[in-house]
Parts: structure tokens; sequence; C-alpha cells
């Protein structure tokens, strides 16, 4: 009995001395806050390696090694020592989406005016915002919970074009911008106000410059009627150095108001203006685009669920016009870059009858990284797994029930993806996005801060 006893004690002895042990090593483990720093990760044997870059080209079983904010290295068996290691079996690894125009604060409008064309829900949902007392909190609210929606669905980059309702509003708006961790470009709704021109100096000088994730573009709506704003807008951003960034011919009623007389009068049409939909273009139209090294924002989802018509994709694609894809804010319903890319293919084949018509899934997914960068103009820096760019990458589970099994891949990744399968996000090496889940993010209080604004938006909106 008492050698029972003393075996027992011991027996006892040893599990709290393996359980102390195990604690210890369990308080060393990597915790998630620790992929949200500087460092090394190692993406280790990834499936499938989609670069982006022809001269890297597609890998299996593979390796991304991330240093600090860029890309080290991509190849088999690289060497990582120290390096935090992420799981890449069954995984696909590719850049991060570039989601080329959105209104993030429009999350706070989605479902509205359903049965409208564009500008029917404009006046329905956005125009009555310009002479209410929107706030802080609310631009703040809508963003944040829009950013943080386009970051689960594998988007790094994001240009908002933001209303800017008043400087509250637009302060909000960028505050959000600013702690989502995205790369991010901020369209700001230029007027002949000279407190509105010295709010975007203010800005760019105060905000953007200093923040390496972030970019200006000034934005404007042309028209003959908005000639005096549109004017104003190009003029500073000739004065800052940036780009415009304007609605062109989204609806069938917009050629009448003379929007491309207004971008040439105001000398707008140069290297480097951004254009959002582009639908209704004449041939000689696409060829002053193209002539004039304009690039164009692609919104698919948005333009159907408005109505607004099928952009003329291929003879885009055919006369060299950068073209990417965006989301398009309360229009879109769904922050889903998948969706996307897939209606994108699908709108072009269901009004040709012609299921080689361009673009193909390979297209899309480019139109969705390094297409968006290059309409951007920072190909240099994202779009791509070039060694050297920044590290702005997302690793998705293709082992999950909608996707699986392996047949094509990179056409899988455009048909059968859904956000769910984006386990990670990384933007210049953070992680934004772990496992499935958003790092360091109370998602109850964003939706119930958001659904406060909502309310409080949806009161100043006509019944």
């Amino acid at each position: 009995m008492a050698r029972f006893r003393s075996t027992h004690v011991f027996a006892l002895t040893l599990a709290l001395l393996l359980g102390a042990a195990l604690l210890v090593g369990l308080g060393r483990q990597p915790a998630a806050e620790d992929f949200t720093g500087s460092g090394k990760v190692v993406i280790r044997d990834a499936s499938l390696v989609l670069t982006m870059d022809p001269a890297l080209g597609d890998l299996t079983d593979a390796d991304v090694l991330i240093d600090g904010d860029r890309i080290a290295a991509v190849g088999r068996d690289l060497p990582a020592p120290g390096a935090r290691t992420v799981d890449g079996r069954g995984r696909i690894v590719l850049p991060g989406f570039v989601d080329l125009h959105n209104h993030l604060w429009q999350t706070l409008i989605r479902g509205c005016a359903t049965q409208h064309d564009v500008n029917g829900w404009f006046g329905r949902c956005v125009r009555p915002l310009y002479s209410s007392p929107v706030s802080e909190a609310d631009g703040y609210a809508g963003t944040r919970l829009g950013s943080l929606d386009v970051i689960s669905t594998g988007i790094t980059t994001v240009t908002d074009w933001s209303h800017a309702f008043n400087a509250d509003f637009g302060r909000g708006d960028l505050r959000a911008l600013e702690e989502s961790g995205l790369r991010f470009v901020l369209a700001y709704n230029a007027t002949t106000s000279q407190a509105v021109q010295d709010e975007i100096r203010r800005i760019k000088r105060e905000e953007i410059d200093p923040n390496p994730l972030a970019a200006l573009h000034v934005a404007a709506h042309p028209s003959t009627g908005n000639y005096p704003s549109l004017e104003a807008g190009e003029k500073l951003a000739r004065e800052l150095g940036v780009a415009l960034n304007v609605h062109l011919h989204e609806s069938p009623a917009d050629p009448a108001t003379g929007q491309m007389d207004a971008l040439r009068r105001a000398g707008a049409l140069r290297p480097g203006l951004l254009v959002n939909h582009a639908v209704h273009m004449t041939d000689a139209e696409l060829d002053e685009l193209a002539a004039h090294g304009t690039r164009v924002a692609h919104n698919p989802l948005s333009n159907m669920r408005l109505a607004s018509g099928v952009i003329r994709l291929a003879e885009m694609h055919r006369r060299g016009i950068p073209v990417g894809l965006g989301l398009d804010g309360g229009t879109n319903d769904t922050s889903d870059m998948f969706n996307d890319m897939r209606t994108a293919v699908g709108l072009q084949r269901a009004t040709s009858n012609d299921p080689g018509r361009y673009p193909t899934p390979t297209d899309v997914l480019r139109m969705a990284t390094l297409g968006g960068a290059e309409a951007l103009g920072m190909q240099q820096r994202v779009g791509s797994l070039t060694p050297g760019k920044q590290a702005d990458v997302q690793v998705v589970n293709a082992q999950a029930l909608n996707f699986a099994p392996r047949v094509d891949w990179a056409a899988q990744l455009v048909f059968n993806t859904q956000p769910a399968n984006v386990e990670w996000v990384f933007v210049a090496g953070r992680a934004l996005k772990r496992d499935g889940r958003l790092v360091g993010v109370d998602t109850g209080r964003v939706i119930a801060d958001a659904q406060a604004a909502a309310d409080r938006i949806h009161k100043l909106l006509p019944r």
C-alpha cells in the first residue's frame, strides 16, 4: 500500500512538472500578434503559387519568403532561419487583390433602392446626404465595416472614392482607412470651394505623404453642368502631382451630359487619368482614351445591379487600355472580389454567346492583381509576388467543400472561391487575416457601430 502511494505521488508530481513545462512552452509559441509586426515569415510548401510575374511563372510545392514588408524570395526549399511558418499545403498563394474603385462608406446603404438604375439610386440613397448632418462617426463606421469586409475577400489595396459630404465625414472615412492596415488610395471629391481644396491639400501633406501605405487622387464628376468643379479638381490634381479620378459614361444617359467634352475642355484627358465604369463608349472615344494613357476601373457587379449595361472589355483590351476591377460600394452589396471576377467573365460571355471571348479566368485574375496595380501606377510595388515588391499576399484554402477536388485551380479561383476560403491576408508583411479570422478586430462592435450609423443615415433619406 505504501509502495502504491509512493508511485502515485511520483506520477502526480511528474504530471504536474510536465504540465508546467507544457504551459511554459505554450507561452513561447508565436501568438497571433506575432504575425502583425516586422520579421520573417515563410509560407512553406504551398501547393500552388500564382506569382502573376511572367518571368517567374506559376510554381507547385513552393515557398514564399516574406522579410519585413517585402517579398524576399519565391521558390522551393527556401532557407528561412528564424522565420515564422505558415503551412501552405493544400493552399494557393497569390498576390492580394487590388480593388480599383469603391465607396467604402456605402456599407451603410446596402440594399438601398434595389429597383432603381444608377440615377434613381443616387437620387434616393446618396444625393440627400450632401445637405444632411452626417458626421465623422458615420463616415468612420461605414468605412470601418467596408474596409474589414474587403480584407476578408483577399483585397490588399483599395481605391476609396470618398464623397466627403463634409470635412468631418471625410475625416472619419480617412481614419478608418488608416486603422484598417490596408494599402489605400483616397480619392477625395473636390469642388470649387476653397475650404474643400485646402482640406485636400492638408490631407495630402499631413496624412497621405507620411504614410507609406497611402496615396491620394483628386475625385471629380465630369459633365457640362458640373464643369467648374471638374476644372477645379483637375487644376488641384496637377498642383499636387496626383491623378484625377472620375466616373464616366456609367449609365445610358451619361453621354448626353457632355462628360467627354468636359474632360477635353479641362485638359483632363492625360496619362494617369482613372475613369470608373466607361460602359457607354464609342469606338472614337475608346481610341481617345487609349491615346491619352487613360486607365479604366470595371465594376461588373454594380453595372449589373443598376442595369447600367456591359462594358466593351474586349475592345479596350485590343487597344491596350489598362483595366482593373472594382467593387463600387453600396451598389455591389457584397465585398467579394471572386464574385466580381466571375461576373466580369460571365457578362461578356452572356452578351456575346462566345465562351472564348475576352476575358478568360486567367485574364480576370490578372485584372484583379497586376492589372489593377498598373491602373494605379503601382505595378513596381504591388500586383505580383516578385521579390523586392511589397509583401501584399493572400493564401487561399483549396481543400474546402466548395473548392475541391483539384482540376484547374486557376479557373477554380475565379469560379469556385468564396471569401471564407481566404485564410491569410498580408499587407506589407503584416497579417490582417490569420487562419480565416481578422486579426485584432472586434467584429461585433464594428457591426453594431455600423448599424447605429445606418439607422441615422436612413432617417435622412426620402421614404
